[in-house]
């Protein structure tokens, strides 16, 4: 008797859901897509204990027909290609066909539905895989996916997981990435009935930056659109006094798709390395449209990274963007303002500087006053990165940030 043998199908969707499902946000993410996908307007989320014990998403899309119910839970299922060349002109955001299913394997799944047109809905009960109860019900329409028990089956898995407060972030840059890219949506996170995130339909994306990054943020923001070939490029940025000390606030989107680039990463790095301090990083947000067939979206299982057919000219277009939005000159040496004077007087009994040059924050509003330094003799050489001002002193070399 051979050795090898054919997994069961109960072991296959395991081992799928755990390429695509590896934390109570990956599941928000797949539903969301759904939703999305589905051309809702409307999305809720629900969470009980950070999505561990339920993951409840509503939305008013256009559903799923009765007799394919059951089906979305079966491995490859999808209405969204169905040639190999679909592959390469991908225009949704979920399309293979796994999400329900890997969902439906590690946890106890409720999912209803209903299209325009037809008197009722039908609801389907779902544990570790199977199909437990089917039945018509009344209900809007829409779709509702209840996820309770995530990973019941599969208990290793939650050893995994991290705190509550952690899983609630991720879920939270979950709904924030998607609501970037879709300001006309409304969607309303809550946590055991408290709401962490509402954003209502935006008129446009500068809106929608407001609602999730605040006023002030969303006044300063620069913006510019490049293109070259086929390539185009909308890039949003926030000057340096809104910079950031980690890359999480840098939202890449090709084809209105989130992903994570490393590349596209370098890109910004590169551009802004004259300018900005080492250890700060932009809120960026940056639209990348070219055809489907110049990038392949199929080369992970979540759907997060692309491969670009040239991207020295991605490398080239974005560039440009930001340094376009954020203005040339200052990618120049810049000079502190003319009402400073570069050689401050000293009292010379005293030591102390005068008080004409004493205070800098008509210049750095957002700074803390330099009251520290007060006493300390210094001739103002010049300013560094927009961000430092350099001083001689006795001692050498003094920097004001």
């Amino acid at each position: 008797m051979g050795r090898l043998k054919r997994l069961s199908p109960s072991l296959i969707n395991l081992i799928a859901a755990g390429e695509v499902i590896e934390r109570p946000a990956a599941v928000v993410k797949e539903l969301l897509e759904n939703a999305l996908d589905a051309q809702a307007q409307h999305i809720k989320i629900q969470l009980k204990k950070a999505g561990k014990a339920l993951i409840k998403v509503e939305d008013n899309g256009m559903g799923i027909l009765p007799e394919d119910l059951p089906l979305v839970i079966q491995r490859y299922t999808t209405s969204k290609i169905s040639e190999p060349e679909d592959l390469f002109h991908i225009h949704t955001l979920g399309f293979r066909g796994e999400a329900l299913a890997s969902i439906a394997g590690i946890s106890k799944l409720h999912l209803a539905s209903r299209v325009p047109n037809y008197p009722w809905g039908k609801e389907i009960l779902v544990i570790g895989g199977e199909i437990k109860e089917e039945r018509e019900i009344g209900m809007p329409i829409g779709t509702m996916v209840e996820v309770k028990d995530l990973f019941f089956n599969t208990p290793v898995r939650l050893k995994f997981l991290k705190k509550d407060a952690t899983e609630l972030g991720h879920i939270y840059e979950t709904t924030v990435r998607l609501g970037l890219a879709h300001s006309q949506v409304h969607f309303l996170l809550k946590s055991e009935n408290r709401i962490l995130l509402n954003l209502p339909p935006a008129n446009n994306l500068v809106e929608r930056i407001s609602q999730i990054f605040g006023l002030k943020l969303a006044q300063k923001l620069k913006q510019r659109e490049e293109e070259k070939n086929d390539i185009k490029i909308k890039c949003f940025i926030a000057p340096l006094e809104f910079s950031r000390p980690t890359t999480r606030d840098m939202y890449f989107y090709v084809n209105n798709r989130w992903i994570r680039s490393p590349f596209l990463n370098q890109v910004v790095y590169k551009t802004l390395e004259d300018i900005w301090p080492k250890g700060r990083y932009p809120l960026l947000v940056v639209f990348i449209q070219l055809p489907p067939e110049e990038i392949d979206v199929n080369v992970h299982p979540t759907k997060q990274e692309v491969r670009f057919k040239e991207p020295y000219i991605v490398q080239e277009v974005l560039g440009i963007a930001i340094k376009q939005a954020l203005g040339e000159s200052l990618f120049q040496e810049e000079t502190l303002e003319k009402d400073i004077p570069l050689y401050p007087s000293i009292n010379k009994d005293t030591g102390k500087i005068s008080s004409q040059v004493k205070d800098f924050s008509s210049v750095y509003p957002q700074k803390m006053p330099i009251a520290e330094v007060e006493e300390v003799p210094f001739r103002v050489l010049g300013q560094l990165w927009g961000t430092y001002i350099l001083c001689e002193v006795p001692e050498g070399l003094m920097l004001i940030d």
